[in-house]
């Protein structure tokens, strides 16, 4: 049978949680060989991913995300060594399968968001057999991955400026006050404080949808002008995002950082892959 690593990621998680023992234990049960790991670095995510099946214990989906940006970093050939059947669309090979357990039974999230199994017993079941749905994959050129998606501003009160390209789209020439910019692999940021942004990302389809939130102010004799919300959307391959402003804030799979230079995404159809019933 398999052999199987539980892994958890974060300083400071003590012993393991209720779901990963449960989880552990259908393993067992079912013939695998079964290990608990608790990693606090990339190095100790790498010395996992050493060809057995892993399950990732999650709490939020930059976790995740963690550990696939590491099967990227391990797998993704160099550019002077891309494999001749490397399809044209793609950087990197079909990444392992790896398993997805939530530490939250209800929680909305990633997992929620792609229909996979929320239960012990079931994610065990998942990662013994051999059924997996494949997923495009966003790479950027600051080194790590997306797998839901990204809300660039939106976080304070404030507009920002920059130039927003979709492909051979210009969504923003970096003249227009800018409220958010939503880039969506999955269905995470269809919305900015409750109004409709992403119309419907599909995790995969092959393509990254992108919609930037433009206030208007509308001038009308006599009256008061009105300010109305222009939301602007485009679908392709790439997304290349330069603000004009010095700073600005954004959430990544629902990482904080900020962005200050140039940032593109580009889409790896089908390149992460899950275990599922």
């Amino acid at each position: 049978m398999y052999d199987v690593v539980l892994l958890t990621l974060g300083a400071g998680c003590g012993s393991p949680r209720v779901p990963v023992l449960s989880c552990a234990d259908a393993l067992s049960a079912g013939g695998a060989k079964v290990e608990t790991v608790t990693a606090d670095s990339d190095a100790e995510i790498d010395a996992v991913l050493d060809g057995r099946r892993v399950i990732v214990a999650t709490a939020a989906d930059g976790q995740l995300r963690a550990v696939v940006r590491r099967l990227v970093r391990r797998y993704a050939p160099a550019p002077s060594k891309r494999p001749a059947d490397l399809p044209p669309n793609r950087t990197i090979p079909d990444l392992p399968a790896i398993g997805v357990l939530p530490m939250d039974p209800v929680g909305d999230d990633l997992a929620a968001r792609l229909g996979l199994p929320r239960d012990p017993a079931d994610v065990a079941a998942a990662v013994l057999g051999e059924k997996v749905r494949r997923f495009d994959l966003l790479r950027n050129d600051g080194g790590s991955v997306t797998l839901d998606g990204a809300l660039v501003g939106g976080t304070g009160p404030s507009s920002w400026r920059g130039r927003v390209e979709v492909d051979d789209a210009v969504l923003s020439d970096g003249q227009d006050p800018i409220l958010a910019c939503a880039v969506g692999n999955s269905t995470g940021y269809t919305q900015f404080d409750g109004f409709p942004l992403l119309t419907g990302p599909d995790p995969a389809d092959g393509v990254v949808e992108v919609a930037v939130a433009v206030p208007v102010v509308t001038r009308r004799l006599l009256r008061q002008p009105r300010l109305r919300l222009e939301v602007r959307r485009a679908r392709g391959r790439a997304v290349a995002i330069t603000p004009r402003d010095e700073e600005i804030g954004y959430i990544d799979d629902g990482v904080e950082a900020t962005l200050s230079h140039k940032r593109s995404w580009w889409v790896e159809p089908g390149a992460w892959a899950v275990y599922v019933r």
